[in-house]
């Protein structure tokens, strides 16, 4: 059997993962409309990243290819997508080597050696290459395409071509975390299915199966970090950023007054990787809270905590302060980030300047 392949955090890649949780209504979807000989040739499959999308264009990707997957104990339809892991088509596909899928995702600049900002047009007129091909196998051929977001213009037009004149038995997937970015066009020409995130939980279920070494605590404030996504909570989990967050709130906690040499230091930490990374994490996190504060203040109902104490942190930061002093302090920490990734400015005078503006919006 082909190994199966992992990200970094541990989970299992969407190519090669035999599990999807919390999409049951969506796998109906799909298994109905296969079932009913009129499938539609192609899907738009939105929600927020890292809840299971790709995972669920590939399951289905699986199933097609396996002729419809194996039938019940009675012998009737299927009662999921699910097939057998051992079986050939999932270990192809697994293995990225099936005949009759295509995966259209960002490429490597051969320039460069690195991976794409975004896909390009030479790929998707090989792609549309291959969906007119006879099928390898003599059923369909499928392309997901991962992320359709990523398609630039020139790119978009030429998928568009396919959509419009699809060649017979063939399925494209598209997976979109932000459908009202794509063309127009696009969109009209796909069913639609959309995915929710999941519940906590279940989440917290995914954590404990592929981040053992978490403890329960740990697992329960990445599930709530992780709003739904268990892709951004294994990130997380990965990237120290529990960690940031706590260290954070304890800055956080002392306001209108700020431990200078803490916050020095969590500004050298943020500033520590070469790639940004940790920065990114740190500044997305303290946007994240910005926004929950607000939403709290502006509901007169504060959010879950993330960590002990956060709620009484946001109870006083809220006390005797118009909320719109938040409000503008989240947009113009949103615009300082855009900007710092933008034309690469120092990361711990991001941080620091940062910190300075809550201490001035809390005094």
């Amino acid at each position: 059997m082909t190994e199966t392949r992992e990200k970094d955090d541990g989970a299992p890649a969407p190519r090669a993962n035999p599990e999807l949780r919390g999409h049951e209504a969506a796998e109906g979807t799909l298994l109905r409309a296969f079932e009913s000989g009129r499938l539609p040739h192609a899907w738009l499959i939105v929600g927020p990243r890292g809840i299971g999308k790709a995972t669920l264009a590939y399951r289905f990707a699986r199933f097609v290819l396996s002729g419809g997957g194996a039938p019940d104990l009675f012998g009737g339809a299927p009662a999921s997508l699910a097939i057998d892991p051992g079986s050939q088509t999932f270990e192809w596909v697994a293995a990225g080597g099936h005949p009759d899928l295509r995966v259209l995702e960002r490429g490597i600049n051969p320039k460069s050696d690195k991976l794409r900002t975004e896909t390009i047009v030479d790929d998707v007129r090989a792609t549309n290459h291959f969906l007119r091909m006879t099928a390898a196998q003599g059923g369909w051929r499928v392309v997901i395409v991962d992320s359709a977001d990523d398609l630039n213009p020139n790119a978009a037009n030429a998928l568009l071509k396919a959509l419009e004149e699809p060649p017979a038995d063939a399925l494209l997937l598209l997976v979109s975390h932000a459908p009202g970015g794509l063309l127009p066009t696009i969109r009209s020409r796909c069913c639609h299915l959309a995915l929710g995130p999941l519940a906590e939980d279940t989440v917290r279920d995914l954590l404990a199966r592929h981040a053992p070494a978490l403890d329960e605590t740990d697992r329960a404030a990445l599930a709530r970090l992780g709003e739904g996504s268990i892709g951004r909570a294994l990130d997380l989990a990965a990237g120290g950023g529990l960690e940031l967050y706590r260290e954070m709130i304890a800055l956080l906690s002392d306001l209108p007054e700020l431990d200078v040499p803490r916050a020095h230091a969590f500004g050298d930490r943020l500033a520590r990787e070469r790639d940004g990374s940790t920065f990114r994490t740190g500044m997305e996190l303290l946007i994240w809270w910005l926004a929950r504060l607000v939403r709290g203040g502006a509901e007169g109902r504060l959010p879950p905590e993330v960590v002990p104490g956060e709620a009484r942190v946001m109870a006083r930061l809220l006390e005797g302060r118009a909320l719109a002093r938040w409000l503008g302090l989240w947009e113009k920490t949103a615009r300082r980030f855009a900007g710092a990734e933008h034309v690469n400015l120092d990361r711990k005078q991001v941080a620091i300047t940062t910190l300075l503006d809550f201490q001035a919006a809390a005094s």
